[in-house]
């Protein structure tokens, strides 16, 4: 029987999240920011809490920001921060967020995964955001979490790290464990803290500061593998789809597939011409194929591993497919990803750059 992503996504062991601390007592957040961290990211974690606090006009929470190598932390988008804290605050966090972004496996480095394991030694409850998660597997602090990251690196990083279950929710708590994707993902991840700590009223009263018109559950998917359609049969799609995207490695005959979402094949052909104007194997194909190009983008995995990881029998049908996709081998796409990572910047410390006040 395939696969579904019913399958591919174990239960939590644990959910809510709450602080052992009274409600009166003050919540001390701390973020680690590498080198090319998401200002997005942060910044919608940040915001959050700081309007907790106006909203109420109490200090519900508080925040020390800090850089490992204590210089200024500087974003993908060039922007850096002023006023960072030093690195012992993190021995006073309840929580520690490590942020990352761009480039994430040349930030993460020993001081960082030592850094990492110092703070959870000291009975700090982890997180990360965007990328961070990364940061923390590479640690050794995910082992047996299911733990949530950015969409673009899910398939590159579930492979390099068997022992953490990696899951495509727009965050997830698990135990002691609190990550989530990018964007505005902090944001609702620390909603869900705010309302399990301090109660829905005050989440709402934030939402409406920032016009938020929903408020993302934790089991929300990070991205549906096509465009928004409306129209007859648009759910068995998007299970079609979904079930293609959780069977990559053994891909599934095209008539066994839409018998599993109660379909004819004829039926589930006619529904992906009318949205998506290709044939079920052509999507699937092309499905496959951005997964090759995450983990050649995003992995050090050698091109071979990749071509039987995203279900090709044979070196030359998987270059034939990728290059009438995307115009160029998957060895060109290896060879960009390496000097991308050569050119990437110079440490903050060694550049100028904009600054951006923490309050």
């Amino acid at each position: 029987m395939p696969r579904t992503p019913a399958d591919s996504q174990p239960p939590s062991a644990a959910t809510g999240g709450k602080l052992y601390k009274s409600q009166g007592e003050t919540v001390h957040i701390g973020f680690i920011l590498l080198n090319n961290y998401s200002m997005i990211a942060f910044a919608n974690a940040v915001e959050t809490l700081r309007m907790a606090n106006y909203i109420s006009r109490r200090s519900l929470y508080r925040w020390t920001a800090v850089a490992p190598d204590q210089s200024s932390a500087v974003a993908s988008n060039g922007l850096a921060v002023h006023g960072l804290g030093d690195l012992a605050e993190l021995a006073q966090c309840d929580i520690v967020f490590v942020c990352g972004g761009i480039n994430i496996r040349q930030e993460t480095n020993d001081a960082v995964r030592r850094l990492l394991r110092q703070c959870m030694a000291n009975g700090t409850v982890m997180g990360a955001l965007c990328t961070g998660s990364f940061a923390l597997a590479s640690a050794g602090l995910l082992d047996g979490y299911r733990c949530a990251i950015h969409w673009e690196n899910l398939a590159a990083i579930s492979e390099e790290f068997p022992k953490v279950r990696f899951a495509p929710e727009v965050f997830i708590i698990d135990r002691d464990r609190f990550t989530c994707s990018g964007g505005t993902a902090p944001l609702h991840l620390m909603l869900h803290l705010i309302r399990d700590r301090h109660g829905a009223k005050l989440v709402r009263d934030i939402s409406e500061q920032f016009i938020v018109e929903r408020l993302r559950a934790d089991n929300d998917r990070q991205r549906i593998p096509q465009p928004e359609c409306i129209g007859p049969g648009y759910q068995h799609l998007t299970d079609a789809a979904e079930i293609m995207a959780v069977n990559i490695e053994d891909p599934l005959p095209l008539a066994e597939l839409a018998s599993a979402v109660g379909l004819s094949l004829r039926q589930l052909e006619r529904l992906f011409h009318r949205y998506f104007s290709i044939n079920p194997a052509q999507y699937y194909l092309n499905l496959r194929l951005r997964r090759a190009q995450e983990l050649l983008t995003h992995s050090s995995q050698p091109i071979m591993q990749v071509t039987v990881a995203c279900g090709f029998q044979s070196s030359s049908h998987f270059c034939k497919a990728y290059r009438s996709l995307f115009g160029h081998a998957p060895s060109e796409e290896r060879r960009r990803q390496v000097t991308d990572a050569a050119a990437r910047p110079v440490p903050p410390r060694k550049r100028r750059a904009n600054l951006v006040r923490v309050a």
